[in-house]
């Protein structure tokens, strides 16, 4: 119609339809985001069967079927690792999946390049073991600071209850030059990853494990040497909380292997409630080699089975240098170890009950560890 061209609050762009997709405007968060892996290339899944590190908790999983299986008389439901390519290759090579949201680097399907385990879109790969910690919870930060860990950065709740802890926290953290960085409680429930940090956080290197022979050899200059040692424990709950028995009863050192088994990690940290700076970790390629070792140095070995020689009330051998084996939390010690072992010895129970928790056994017998030594010695 003549003139409505120069009309006021005329439009002056063409009219868009919405984006496609729910919300419209939320259109990019539909945008995909590569294939979905087959169980055989998840990490996390039992049945993978790639060629990278076989992940702790995917190894328990795939021994869980094997069992279940054997009792049931049917083949497992796993995988085989190590019989799939499952790392990028390089320019197009083996393993280099082409095509659109998979190793491409935008459009036309032109390989990245890059090197390493494949981790579906969304997934985290485990970080490096390089990389620092962090801490959490006023305790394990407390005490770290106490015993001067290397430390990079403190950060802080937003509006968090100020204790006697936390001032000593700011205050140790203050007189060190450690950086203190106030954040929003959400910001480090992110960092945390959802753990229960009590509002504080301490960012550490890599946990400084002591050297195996250097533990004993500390442990032997003690009065009463006791040592203990893990056998296959993945929980590092639990790891976290046998540490903080060994404090507690004074024990000189734990040591664990290497491989199949948890580290210090941060939820190890927090578990100990700090005391795994104060009593000395040792990691070990071989645990039977080590067991022998201590026996040569003049250790009674004694493990823990809920089937063992003789009963833990009837240790006799516990007011001499000690190391107490602790197994795993399903299928105990394993037969090397338990073979190694001078002795295993249960702990009497009145009820039905089949087995302790790991750390509570290990609980238990250092408690029973130190109180003879407390009436002999």
């Amino acid at each position: 119609m003549a003139g409505n061209s120069q009309r006021r609050g005329r439009r002056l762009t063409s009219k868009a339809s919405a984006p496609k997709g729910t919300g419209g405007k939320n259109k990019d968060s539909l945008a995909g985001r590569g294939r979905t892996l087959p169980a055989d290339e998840r990490p996390w899944h039992k049945g993978y069967s790639g060629t990278e590190k076989l992940p702790q908790r995917t190894a328990w999983k795939q021994d869980k079927e094997r069992r279940a299986a054997a009792e049931e008389g049917r083949a497992p439901k796993i995988g085989q690792p190590g019989s799939k390519d499952t790392t990028w290759g390089r320019g197009g090579g083996r393993g280099v999946p082409v095509g659109r949201g998979a190793a491409t680097g935008g459009r036309g399907g032109k390989p990245t390049g890059r090197s390493g385990p494949r981790v579906t879109p969304g997934r985290k790969s485990n970080p490096s073991k390089d990389t620092p910690e962090l801490l959490v919870g006023r305790n394990p930060v407390l005490e770290a600071l106490r015993a001067n860990v290397p430390a990079t950065a403190l950060y802080t709740a937003q509006g968090i209850d100020m204790d006697d802890r936390i001032n000593e926290i700011i205050r140790t953290a203050a007189d060190r030059g450690i950086a203190n960085l106030e954040i929003s409680r959400a910001e480090l429930d992110r960092m945390t990853g959802g753990v229960l940090h009590q509002g504080v956080g301490l960012q550490v290197p890599p946990f400084a494990y002591q050297p195996f022979e250097d533990m004993v050899a500390a442990a032997l200059e003690q009065q009463a040497p006791l040592l203990v040692a893990l056998d296959g424990v993945t929980d590092p709950r639990n790891l976290g909380a046998v540490i903080r028995s060994a404090a507690a009863f004074g024990a000189q050192g734990v040591f664990v292997p290497e491989r199949r088994a948890a580290g210090i990690t941060a939820t190890a940290w927090r578990t100990s409630a700090g005391a795994a700076a104060r009593v000395p970790v040792a990691q070990v390629t071989n645990l039977t080699r080590s067991l022998k070792a201590c026996r040569d140095a003049g250790f009674m070995v004694v493990g823990l089975d809920a089937d063992g020689d003789t009963d833990l009330y009837n240790l006799e051998a516990a007011v001499g240098p000690l190391v107490v084996v602790v197994g795993s939390e399903g299928r105990g010690l394993s037969r090397l170890v338990g073979e190694t072992c001078d002795l295993t010895v249960s702990i009497p129970m009145i009820s039905e009950v089949e087995s302790l928790n790991a750390s509570v056994a290990a609980a238990v017998a250092l408690a029973e560890v130190a109180r003879r030594r407390s009436v002999e010695l």
